[in-house]
């Protein structure tokens, strides 16, 4: 293994000691210096805040802002407990709710295949680990530059039950044999990843490329789409340090047999549950890189 390797693996290992205490200081001091050095991505996260909530005082979205790097910083170095905690301790530290929503049609007398719909909200990591505790799925992952970090993060999300995930650059194809094998499809619906395969909905009123995949892949194999969302509890005194998961009734008429409308019904899904927990979206994401022909780039 590489001198690189060795540090994530050894950094990785530290992190998963720490208490929620310390997990928390040492947030607050990265979060300080993420917020002036990384001025990227905080010129990211502003401009997508003031796109998508143009009548939000400038302070306001500042704040956001803010405590959006915060909440993310300390997803980021939580990452070293739920790559290394044993399956009672991540039972413990991320707790799921209603889990019906999706095992009756799994488990029922006419068995269907699932869609996990899981937005881009900071624990969406956390999510899908502990539902691998449980329960064997499959998703999609982008490689990482760095290989010693691609082969540490694929083996902290694949080593319970058996779960696969498949390198986006593999397409579809291995996620259709999965779910044929009865494996639950962890899915991330909001991205930009070009105009390829997308349409352009409105997400808070801009226009987003927006992927259709959930449409096709659900009629493909007949699947349901149940969304589940993850949010991360505050570090403070009468909170249990972790996070909450929690999945929703599974869509109706989905899908419509109208892609657009299809998207457009899953970004107003999205932005129902962003507008209940502002800072933990991922707000540092070029959600708006991809415009339509002729419009000048929003970044």
């Amino acid at each position: 293994m590489s001198a690189s390797g060795l540090f994530v693996r050894f950094s990785s290992f530290v992190l998963s000691k720490l208490s929620p205490r310390l997990i928390k200081a040492l947030a607050t001091i990265v979060f300080c210096l993420g917020w002036h050095l990384a001025r990227s991505r905080r010129r990211i996260a502003l401009t997508n805040l003031r796109l998508c909530f143009p009548q939000m005082a400038e302070s306001a979205r500042t704040e956001v802002a803010r405590a959006h790097f915060g909440a993310y910083v300390r997803a980021a170095l939580e990452h070293g407990f739920l790559w290394n905690a044993s399956a009672p301790a991540i039972r413990d530290f991320v707790q799921i709710h209603d889990e019906h929503h999706w095992r009756m049609h799994r488990e029922g007398p006419e068995p269907r295949p699932v869609i996990w719909l899981c937005p881009h909200f900071v624990g969406l990591d956390a999510a899908a680990i502990r539902i691998s505790v449980d329960t064997a799925g499959c998703s999609m992952y982008s490689k990482q530059s760095n290989a010693d970090l691609d082969r540490l993060m694929y083996e902290g999300r694949t080593r319970f039950n058996q779960s696969e995930i498949f390198a986006r650059t593999d397409g579809i194809k291995p996620v259709i044999r999965a779910m044929k094998k009865g494996l639950p499809f962890y899915y991330l619906p909001d991205m930009d990843f070009g105009a390829r395969e997308s349409v352009f909905v409105p997400f808070f009123g801009v226009n987003a490329a927006t992927l259709t995949a959930v449409s096709r892949l659900a009629k493909l194999t007949n699947a349901v789409v149940v969304p589940v969302i993850a949010t991360q509890r505050p570090l403070a005194p009468g909170y249990l340090h972790g996070y909450d998961v929690r999945f929703y009734p599974a869509l109706e008429n989905f899908p419509s047999g109208d892609d657009v409308a299809d998207a457009k019904r899953i970004n107003e899904l999205v932005e129902s549950h962003v507008l209940q927990n502002l800072p933990q979206y991922l707000w540092t994401h070029k959600r708006f890189k991809t415009r339509p022909p002729g419009e000048p780039s929003l970044y």
